[in-house]
């Protein structure tokens, strides 16, 4: 696991030079404690930091091929390494290290471009062909790791993390208008845009080829487009579970300590079982509460983890904790560097620094939802159609108008259920696309809209994506448009950037590409049998995890924001979102703002991430284009939140 770096240029580098790929490098050595190196040449230099993982002695990037021609740096792991390093020598190829990522230099030997289409893993790679003055950049399939590029007077430069690219003199921090609104809508950007002015990310699954000064992209990979309706329901599971147990057993490799995430629920429970199975000695675990009654005991899930710690003989360790979130949010944006709308990751952020103190490698059941449908807007073709039975008049005349006034939050399961009710009706007669999209919003078009000055009309890259879309079964269709959206551009984000911070590697075993290959062909009657979440992970694992864990509701990985907005945080939600501030930034109209604030606080809508958003957008602004650091802007929050507790 690394951050890596670099820049090209076609006539030669010129006025950037090696210090300047020092300095990126420095930026995110948070990501790589343990070792950095460089490759420079006339045209490009490339460059790392390094979290030793495997071959911890021999392991040194940059690596190269036998005569020294081909160069790379790779963020991640390669799982299936060992089988391709066998057939390369078989091949004829030497190796001078243990690493994983030297087999990407003499697969670009063997296969020239399509070295990537080989491999099996999570990575973002930057391959120097000095024979050819050529650079490739390559994202792992389900974007799993960041990749950040910025072209500007002839220099091409990449980076894992975004404060990278901004160290060098080229570049300054500006606002992308044309984002922003995406950002309000759905709480990420996708693909290739960022926030950042100047800043683009490549797409998971991309390969960019830059050559004579000119750089181009294509995508590498596709989830399947169809179904197989002939396999019975018993046969995928006792596949999953085959490919689920082969993916652990890769995901294990390592050369230092390991452990999981344990939140009680399905997937991590899965993977902490398979885990118990194959290591010698208990499974380190690891699991966050929140103090505090009502919205905090709903996101506490810590007596579910103690079950499924106790069934394994885990090294369970658990926390309870109130977070100090004027000091913490500063920080964690910092890290992100987009301002999502996720709460998860202070839940993440917490349950990282304490894994860190004993393990390198955690293991997560992140993805396990999107590949067998283990959220209610999975649900939304299953009951619309018993929705549409009911007579028109009916619908439009009396359940829309009292959908419209149902209350909305996230404190306890009753609102959570109102909020979800209110959002299926009002969405009941949109065909799937908008339907599909209202589930998924933080913020309606016309809310935006409002927010904006302007209309808004939804033409971003989710709906892009969304148009294209031609799957032939409707749970398909969605977990194609999943995957090239919020997984990558949100979940993954944060996964990534969030254990990052402390210098901790991630693993998703259920997005090992083949096991997502196969539950892309499972019809949507096999994972959603009767209306049930998840069924045929639920069968293929019903040996495995104990039987009230695989019966119990679905809560979600993240933070009781919703209530911490109306209350504790709300001095701070002022402190960063109030009339003054949003007028002086010019990006948004108070009147709206002020508007979405007050239907959030009486519980008429539930804008939870729609605040997020916009206190993270402040804090964004503060940090990236006003330059203040992240402990002067934390001591000044915490300082405005003592008074307004203590007044």
């Amino acid at each position: 696991m690394c951050g890596i770096v670099g820049i090209a240029r076609a006539s030669g580098l010129g006025r950037i030079g090696l210090e300047n790929v020092r300095t990126m490098a420095d930026a995110i050595i948070h990501r790589g404690p343990d070792d950095q190196g460089f490759h420079a040449a006339e045209h490009a230099i490339i460059g790392m930091r390094r979290l030793s993982i495997i071959d911890l002695a021999g392991g040194h990037q940059p690596i190269a091929n036998e005569d020294d021609t081909v160069w790379v740096v790779c963020n991640g792991e390669i799982y299936n390494f060992r089988g391709l390093r066998a057939d390369l020598e078989r091949r004829g190829h030497r190796f001078r290290t243990l690493s994983d990522t030297e087999v990407v230099v003499h697969l670009y030997e063997e296969y020239g471009d399509s070295f990537v289409e080989y491999l099996s893993g999570m990575y973002a790679i930057a391959l120097w062909d000095a024979t050819r003055r050529r650079l490739i950049l390559v994202r792992d399939r389900l974007g799993q790791k960041p990749l950040y590029i910025a072209e500007k007077d002839g220099y091409l430069a990449f980076a894992s993390e975004v404060k990278a690219l901004l160290t060098l003199p080229l570049l300054r921090a500006g606002i992308d208008r044309s984002a922003l609104g995406e950002y309000l809508s759905l709480g990420y950007c996708t693909a290739p845009r960022t926030l950042f002015a100047g800043i683009r990310k490549l797409p998971p699954a991309a390969r960019l080829v830059w050559e004579n000064g000119s750089a181009r992209s294509e995508r590498y990979w596709a989830l399947p487009d169809s179904v197989d309706q002939s396999v019975p329901a018993d046969d995928w599971a006792r596949q999953v579970r085959r490919e689920l147990e082969r993916s652990v057993d890769e995901h294990l490799v390592s050369d230092v300590p390991l452990g999981a995430f344990l939140s009680g629920g399905l997937d991590s429970s899965a993977i902490v079982g398979l885990m118990a199975q194959r290591i010698a000695g208990p499974v380190n675990t690891y699991s966050i509460g929140y103090g505090g009654d009502g919205a905090a005991a709903h996101y506490n899930e810590l007596s579910f983890a103690a079950e499924v710690a106790k069934r394994f003989a885990t090294r369970h360790t658990e926390i309870l904790v109130s977070p100090d979130l004027a000091v913490l949010m500063p920080k964690l944006l910092w890290h992100l560097e987009e301002p999502i709308s996720d709460g998860a990751a202070v839940t993440t952020y917490l349950v990282s620094q304490l894994a860190r103190k004993s393990v390198t490698v955690i293991l997560s059941g992140v993805g396990g939802d999107e590949l067998f449908a283990g959220y209610p807007r999975y649900l939304g073709a299953h009951y619309g159609r018993r929705y549409r039975m009911i007579p028109r008049w009916l619908r439009r005349g009396v359940l829309q108008p009292l959908a419209g006034v149902l209350p909305s939050g996230r404190q306890n399961r009753l609102m959570d259920l109102s909020r979800y009710a209110k959002r299926f009706v009002q969405a009941g007669e949109l065909d799937w696309r908008q339907q599909y999209r209202s589930y998924l919003e933080i913020a309606s078009s016309a809310r935006v809209g409002h927010l904006l000055g302007s209309d808004y009309l939804a033409d971003d890259g989710f709906a892009a994506t969304v148009a294209e879309e031609r799957a032939d079964d409707e749970l398909l269709r969605l977990m194609r448009v999943d995957a090239q959206t919020q997984l990558a551009e949100d979940l993954l984000l944060l996964t990534d950037k969030i254990t990052m911070a402390e210098s901790l590697e991630c693993r998703v075993p259920f997005l090992d590409h083949r096991l997502v290959e196969l539950a892309a062909r499972i019809p949507a009657r096999h994972k959603l049998a009767a209306g049930e979440f998840k069924t045929v992970l639920k069968r293929a694992v019903h040996d495995l995890v104990p039987a009230s864990i695989i019966g119990r509701g679905k809560r979600g990985f993240g933070a009781p924001f919703g209530q911490w907005f109306k209350r504790e945080l709300k001095p701070l939600r002022d402190q960063l979102v109030n009339r003054a501030t949003v007028e002086s930034r010019g990006l948004l109209r108070w009147d709206a703002v002020a508007e979405s604030l007050a239907l959030h606080d009486a519980n008429r809508e539930d804008y939870t991430d729609l605040l997020l958003v916009l206190v993270n957008l402040e804090l964004w602004c503060r940090l990236f284009l006003d330059g203040t650091s992240v402990g002067d802007l934390g001591e000044e929050l915490a300082i405005g939140l003592r008074e307004a507790h203590a007044s």
